[in-house]
């Protein structure tokens, strides 16, 4: 699996809730026509995050690089209800950071023919 991470600080004025759910419509929007698997939305607690990175932490989970390709495809055309719901969770974040990561090994890995 292919795992892409947000981190984000919401506007002043934007409630967490209000957040969430627009948040879940945008990921069941992308769920529901197979451009990813599956999505999760994190807060920090207590105040325990990483400042840096932000009070809200979400992950996106791709079976591969072509379905995220894809992904971004459709949201890059900035059209029709993928706009709505993509715009509906933009306009509320202040400060957003990505990465992508994977699942380690990966599936493919051989060893014992590394030469590093």
């Amino acid at each position: 699996m292919n795992l892409y991470h947000g981190f984000a600080d919401l506007k002043p004025g934007v409630g967490d809730m209000e957040f969430a759910e627009a948040f879940a419509d945008y990921m069941n929007h992308l769920k529901t026509q197979g451009h990813i698997e599956t999505w999760r939305l994190t807060r920090s607690k207590l105040g325990l995050g990483i400042k840096e990175l932000g009070e809200f932490h979400f992950m996106m989970e791709f079976k591969d690089l072509a379905q995220l390709d894809r992904a971004f495809d459709l949201v890059s055309t900035r059209a029709g209800e993928v706009e709505h719901v993509h715009h509906g969770v933009n306009a509320m974040i202040a400060r957003v950071r990505f990465g992508l990561y994977r699942d380690f090994p990966d599936p493919n890995r051989k060893r014992g023919e590394e030469r590093f």
